[in-house]
């Protein structure tokens, strides 16, 4: 029987900040930002999920999300073009949405992606 990545009592461990095994995480424009990796699917564009810890301050480009992507915020407050979403959001962004992310003040949350994003070029956004 195959058992699953067990993480216990995670909202201490999120609290304590340094009780998981963070490593930063740049990908796609981020910064200030540190990632534990949950599991990742078989497939290069295949499922994933993360907690995530934005330092204040920390910014993540505008993406577009190819698949579904599922957000709950554990602590802080994570920030979105559709506004402030404080602990206990949760957000859902369906296939082909868009959107940049930041914390002015620190947070950490819980993301679960259908299909990797894809970083949207300012060309793309511009009219």
């Amino acid at each position: 029987m195959h058992t699953g990545q067990i993480l216990k009592d995670v909202l201490n461990a999120v609290r304590s900040k340094e009780a998981l095994p963070w490593v930063p995480y740049t990908a796609n424009g981020r910064t200030k930002t540190d990632i534990v990796h949950l599991y990742q699917g078989p497939e290069v564009d295949g499922p994933s999920a993360a907690l995530v810890r934005y330092q204040p301050g920390a910014r993540t480009q505008r993406h577009l999300h190819p698949g579904y992507e599922l957000i709950f915020v554990l602590d802080g407050v994570l920030h979105n073009d559709a506004g402030a979403h404080p602990a206990g959001t949760l957000e859902v962004c369906p296939p082909d949405s868009e959107h940049a992310l930041w914390s002015d003040e620190g947070c950490t949350f819980l993301v679960v992606w259908e299909k990797p994003v894809q970083t949207v070029s300012l060309a793309q956004v511009q009219p």
